[in-house]
């Protein structure tokens, strides 16, 4: 990897705990993730106008998008079914993260109720 490929936001245990819930190993799941974080961030702006932000920070934006969100983003980017589960579940176990860190868990938790979240790396 080069210092221009784009990095994925999301923490080295969350991947582990996703690709085994997900059934996808661990490797794996790593190169989807750094691939689906170039298409996401190509599509940052379009993220920011479209959907609601609800945490940002220099490296990272998490936004919240509808249901079945990640089947779309996996069908786009020709991922199986456990691909994109593996990264629907990556990017809400980051949020969860973050949300236990920030004392935010609960509201979180209400959030994803009706919604997945996308987790966009911004650091270059």
């Amino acid at each position: 990897m080069t210092d221009d490929e784009p990095t994925h936001p999301i923490e080295g245990q969350i991947v582990l705990m996703a690709g085994a819930k997900a059934s996808v190993p661990l490797e794996h799941l790593s190169e989807l993730l750094t691939e689906t974080q170039a298409d996401l961030g190509g599509r940052f702006d379009e993220y920011r106008q479209r959907y609601e932000c609800i945490h940002e920070t220099p490296d990272e934006s998490v936004f919240l998008v509808e249901e079945g969100h990640w089947e779309t983003v996996g069908n786009r980017l020709g991922f199986g079914r456990r691909e994109w589960d593996g990264l629907r579940r990556a990017h809400e176990q980051q949020l969860f993260r973050i949300g236990r860190r920030e004392r935010r868990r609960s509201e979180f938790d209400s959030a994803l109720e009706i919604r997945e979240s996308v987790v966009i790396g911004t650091r270059k």
